[in-house]
């Protein structure tokens, strides 16, 4: 449905609405009235008095329940009120051949981190883009220039050229390590083009993965400790601020799960830790360096479930399916399966190690195993892996080296 239909359809209900009020006053006043008050029936009077005499009582509500509203409202407008300066409107312009005229093909969110001008936003909402332009809550209108931008994050860093007489202000980071299900969100965006809006919702769930739009001949990564919220996310949202209570941003919008193509209450946000380790090297480098390890692993079932099935020695861990050859854990001597098996109508390798920790941190799944890589190591760090290998726990030493890319 087009804008203008969607216009269409409110202005019909509203119509309707009016109509109706309409038709209801007129019927009222169409009733005759009796030539004479006196003939009025005397038993009529009386009900109509009983009636009319009987004291309205209406339901009262609790002083403290007003309070606890207002609070709420006047939280959620403070946190509008200081953020939505900061919040961008990000609009893509492309020539579809080298010397015509740019035409506009996309918009998106973005959000100011600086004062000299360092805006983020999604990588997918810049990505193909000649000219950028972004349009702050005041009207005024700044050509971006694209620092750089991240296809493993989906994240993109913007650069406008401050006016002197014109004033930058900054969001605050949060931190989204600390993050729990249940707690309060606010994203503010430009959902459809509709610029400045704001919806609030909750942390869905912590701690989700997505496929990043990077495929390299190592395969596809994924993006993790991805936040899930049920505050609604539609298209041109995408690299808007999500927010706390404290109105901090603790993530990016970046993706909705539906089968229509809009909101359907899953909403998917790039963790702001994420922004904190990614933002810096785009504007100082142009480009992101990621740890790399080296592995996939078997993660079609639960650990759990395939010691069960296959009498493995540990219930909780990563269970490593290939190595890369050249890569760091190659290089510390990890080994993929050996052999294979069936669960469920699936193959499954088996024989390979089992990593079931990092630097002392227990693992549980793969994915706690990509988020801590990706938070917590940088390319040429040392990190140290407990295995299990044949039935025996070792730990061994892994120098990570740099994540592949076909940049």
């Amino acid at each position: 449905m087009n804008r203008k239909t969607l216009w269409h359809r409110v202005g019909i209900v509203f119509a309707g609405l009016s109509l109706a009020l309409i038709a209801c006053s007129t019927s009222a006043l169409a009733q005759p009235l009796a030539a004479d008050s006196t003939t009025v029936d005397s038993a009529a009077d009386v009900s109509v008095a009983a009636v009319t005499a009987q004291p309205v009582v209406l339901p009262t509500i609790s002083a403290d329940l007003i309070a606890q509203a207002d609070a709420e409202e006047i939280l959620l407008v403070e946190i509008y009120q200081r953020v939505s300066p900061a919040v961008v409107n990000v609009e893509v312009s492309a020539a579809a051949q080298p010397d015509a005229q740019p035409t506009d093909f996309g918009s998106g969110s973005g959000f100011v981190i600086d004062t000299d001008g360092h805006i983020v936003t999604n990588r997918h909402v810049i990505a193909d883009a000649d000219e950028v332009r972004v349009t702050f809550n005041d009207g005024r209108v700044f050509p971006a220039q694209v620092v750089g931008s991240d296809e493993f994050s989906d994240l993109a860093v913007l650069k406008i050229d401050v006016p002197a007489d014109y004033t930058l202000i900054p969001v605050e980071l949060g931190d989204s390590d600390s993050l729990l299900v249940g707690q309060r969100v606010v994203l503010i965006g430009n959902p459809f083009g509709l610029t400045g809006s704001m919806s609030s919702g909750i942390v869905s769930a912590v701690g989700r993965t997505l496929p990043s739009a990077a495929v390299t001949d190592t395969g596809v990564f994924s993006n993790p400790r991805i936040i899930q919220t049920d505050a609604a996310i539609n298209p041109g949202n995408s690299g808007g601020p999500l927010l706390d209570s404290k109105g901090q941003v603790i993530g990016v919008a970046a993706a909705i799960r539906s089968t229509s193509g809009a909101n359907m209450g899953v909403g998917f946000a790039i963790p702001v830790n994420t922004v904190k380790r990614v933002a810096p090297q785009i504007i100082e480098t142009g480009k992101v360096e990621y740890p790399y390890l080296g592995i996939s692993a078997q993660t079609q079932f639960p650990m759990s479930e395939l010691a069960d099935a296959f009498d493995l020695p540990v219930s909780e861990g990563v269970l490593i399916a290939t190595v890369s050859s050249g890569a760091a854990a190659a290089d510390a001597g990890l080994k993929g399966a050996d052999h294979q098996d069936t669960l469920h109508g699936q193959d499954v390798g088996l024989g390979g190690d089992i990593i079931t920790a990092i630097d002392g941190v227990p693992l549980h799944s793969f994915d706690e195993l990509l988020g801590y890589l990706v938070s917590n190591t940088s390319v040429g760090q040392t990190i140290t892996l407990t295995i299990v290998r044949d039935g025996e726990t070792m730990d061994v030493e892994v120098t990570l080296g740099p994540r592949p890319s076909n940049n």
